[in-house]
């Protein structure tokens, strides 16, 4: 279907890439605040309405909103003598941080964001409790920027202290053993920096409790690394101050600690960048990290302070990669990732043979807390057609009790989950997911989603999310592929879709589609696939390589000028899974190949395409969603729509209403491209 679509003119704009000169007809997109680019934006999400203007939107939107009404609860953490959790009542834009001190008493309310916006668009991004459970660290997101303010409140009475933290994101909270203030990161105030360095030259500060944000003492920076991020850390003990530093999403990390009431300088104990390293915890002197050294499916290790040198192997590498550990109850607890699904094993500090914990089905561990000397450990389990439980573990007795579980209007033992693996182009063996109705039979003609991510060690795993049952119960079929550059089995797994191997995670996926289709799972008109951010990168970069394998095409929030992406909010910290085109003339080389910007053919006939961004994205920003827009709609052949949310960002924090009213349009943009009979 070509549609008529608004005018977009096209600017004489080239730009020399090693002697290669690539044109940029629509840079005028990258800034939203122009007139035309607002009328530009406007009109398209009027044509898009139109589009999707049809009586079974109103059908799915209510039954999202029936199966999206029902009660949900986190696992607890406990700080203190209480015990802290998130509630989801029913249809409320946000969850709700309650807090009681035994199970068997009515919760109170500590934080509620649902007042703090009419449409919901304020989200609690972190939470941090004190030590003691009487006063709270909590960060504010408006319209799911990246970009937070940190609020002090006390939990008995919920009273916010006077003092708000600025100029923070991605910030990590410690709060000291005395309870009278933390250590937190931050960036500069910005107006005591150039524009473009407002996310750089992170910095760690020691706040006091009602003290002005200008009295906080600076603890920790390094101006000759103006790209480094921090991590502040306090042991349990409260003997150590542990800082990691990072450089972007590269893994590979610096560790730097001293005696936490010290004023001397931070010793390195770590500092080589060669691996990935996460405190886990410590006793006495010996601290515990997870790390990749040596051991791309990672292993736990134990560093004496006294002997630096020497460290001890605590848990080897197992074949399964390991993916989250904790200290809970004198033991070590591990999350391992067994063909993508999580297995739970615990072993005692003073070593010995794992011991698994004993899951309720093939599923995801979602939360895990625990501390080092209390024995209860609180587990969030789901799965894709097991909605979130919270369990407490006994270690005597090896029991998994119930805390919540949820009710919700759905038949889960009419559907079913199975795994199957494919065969990439070069010989590896991909997982997949296959969710469907039971004695589902209708072959090559069943509506199938096929969903994909790749990249930064995410590992897309089985998990709940009530907006999936509509599919399913409208007899589709959803399918999750476990690619190359995600975390599935280990470092290596994920080495191999980054860079110049970026490729392997697009054959990944296209393998993925030929296998359902040979298969007669699906065929090409009945395909659909789907991913955001990188994902999105994933589904344009598939659907140009292989547009006679798909039917339709949900591309949200994504990552599509790979020349140019490093220049926009944070895209810089990317460069350790993607490269970079202006510095590198090989990072040129093969990104040119494969970036979507750059590879529409013009007369090529594409699948129906919906590509989705919002207004506040300032991870992704939305100039990669309207210049794809832009370019396919002038020389493509088929349909392309482009969906702006408004107060809306990357998907942090973002309103129940808002997944509602977005999730409806994709069901109907992709019945309508499939041609399914929605009832």
């Amino acid at each position: 279907m070509q549609l008529n679509y608004p005018s977009a003119h096209q600017d004489p704009i080239q730009d020399d890439f090693h002697g290669t000169s690539i044109a940029d007809p629509y840079r005028w997109l990258e800034n939203p605040a122009t007139p035309e680019a607002r009328s530009w934006t406007e009109s398209q999400n009027l044509l898009t309405q139109e589009h999707l203007k049809h009586p079974m939107r109103q059908q799915i939107l209510d039954r999202l909103t029936t199966l999206c009404d029902y009660d949900r609860q986190s696992a607890p953490e406990k700080h203190g003598d209480r015990y802290f959790f998130w509630k989801h009542t029913g249809l409320q834009n946000q969850p709700v941080l309650y807090w009681q001190r035994r199970f068997t008493e009515s919760p109170q309310i500590l934080v509620n964001p649902n007042i703090l916006s009419k449409k919901g668009t304020v989200s609690v991004v972190s939470a941090v409790p004190s030590r003691n459970g009487k006063y709270l660290a909590y960060s504010l997101s408006q319209s799911g920027s990246d970009w937070q303010e940190i609020h002090l409140r006390k939990v008995e009475g919920r009273k916010d202290l006077p003092e708000v933290l600025h100029h923070v994101k991605f910030a990590g909270i410690a709060w000291h053993p005395n309870h009278k203030g933390f250590f937190y990161n931050r960036y500069p105030d910005p107006a005591t920096v150039q524009e473009a360095d407002q996310s750089y030259y992170n910095k760690v500060y020691w706040h006091q409790l009602d003290t002005d944000q200008s009295d906080d003492t600076l603890i920790y920076e390094r101006p000759d690394q103006k790209d480094f991020d921090f991590f502040p850390q306090v042991s349990e003990d409260g003997k150590y101050l542990v800082i990691t530093a990072y450089l972007g999403t590269d893994r590979r990390n610096r560790v730097y600690y001293r005696e936490l009431d010290s004023d001397a300088n931070f010793k390195p104990l770590l500092d080589e960048a060669d691996a990935h390293y996460r405190f886990i915890g410590n006793q006495d002197q010996i601290l515990y990290f997870f790390t990749d050294k040596d051991a791309p499916r990672g292993k736990v290790i134990g560093i004496d302070l006294d002997a630096p040198d020497q460290w001890l192997t605590v848990i080897p590498e197992q074949e399964d990669a390991l993916t989250n550990v904790i200290m809970a109850a004198r033991h070590l607890v591990c999350v391992y990732l067994h063909h993508a699904h999580h297995r739970l094993f615990t072993q005692v500090l003073e070593g010995g043979r794992l011991k698994e914990i004993v899951l309720p089905t093939i599923g995801s561990i979602t939360v895990l807390n625990g501390k080092l000397q209390d024995n209860e450990l609180f587990i969030g389990f789901s799965s894709f057609l097991f909605p979130t439980r919270s369990y407490m573990y006994h270690f005597e007795s090896d029991d998994l009790d119930d805390i919540f579980v949820p009710k919700l209007d759905f038949d889960a033992d009419a559907y079913e989950t199975t795994q199957a693996f494919c065969e990439s182009v070069d010989g590896t063996r991909i997982p997949m997911f296959i969710v469907q109705r039971k004695n589902l039979d209708t072959g090559a003609e069943t509506p199938t989603q096929m969903y994909g991510y790749g990249g930064f060690r995410q590992a897309l795993t089985p998990t709940f999310s009530a907006t999936l049952l509509p599919w399913l119960e409208q007899g589709g079929r959803y399918v999750i592929v476990n690619l190359r550059g995600g975390s599935e089995y280990g470092t290596e797994w994920y080495q191999a879709g980054t860079l110049e191997r970026k490729q392997n995670v697009f054959d990944d996926f296209i393998s993925a589609g030929k296998y359902l289709v040979a298969q007669k799972l699906t065929s090409p008109a009945k395909l659909g696939i789907r991913g955001g951010s990188n994902g999105g990168l994933l589904v344009a970069a598939c659907m140009l390589q292989a547009p006679e394998l798909f039917g339709a095409v949900v591309c949200q929030v994504p990552v599509i000028d790979m020349l140019r992406y490093h220049r926009f909010t944070i895209g810089r910290y990317w460069v350790s899974d993607y490269g970079n085109a202006e510095e590198n003339p090989e990072h040129f080389a093969f990104l040119v190949k494969y970036s979507p910007l750059h590879n529409v053919k013009v007369g090529q006939a594409y699948a129906p395409t919906l590509i989705t961004t919002a207004d506040h994205d300032d991870r992704v920003v939305p100039a990669h969603a309207k210049k794809f827009a832009a370019t396919l709609q002038a020389g493509a052949v088929g349909l392309t729509l482009l969906r702006v949310d408004t107060d809306a960002g990357h998907g942090l924090g973002k309103p129940i209403t808002k997944v509602l009213e977005e999730i409806a349009d994709i069901y109907t943009f992709l019945a309508l491209s499939l041609k399914m009979n929605w009832s």
